[in-house]
């Protein structure tokens, strides 16, 4: 009994390691794709924290 709860002990450990890996590639990944640089001065962001607003549509001053 001993010998499988020492078992179930390290199995849960590796899942838990293998867990925390994937977790943390994906973290890394989307700060690498949150960090990229763009084509844009400041990519999709306005300066003042709101979406900016589309070339056409309402609200547009023409």
């Amino acid at each position: 009994m001993k010998k499988l709860l020492a078992l179930a002990a390290v199995a849960g450990g590796v899942l838990f390691v293998i867990k925390r890996n994937k977790d943390a590639k994906a973290e890394a990944d989307l700060w690498r794709e949150t960090t990229a640089p763009t084509g844009k001065p400041l990519g999709s962001v306005s300066t003042n924290g709101t979406t900016p607003a589309h070339a056409t549509g309402a609200g547009q001053n023409n």
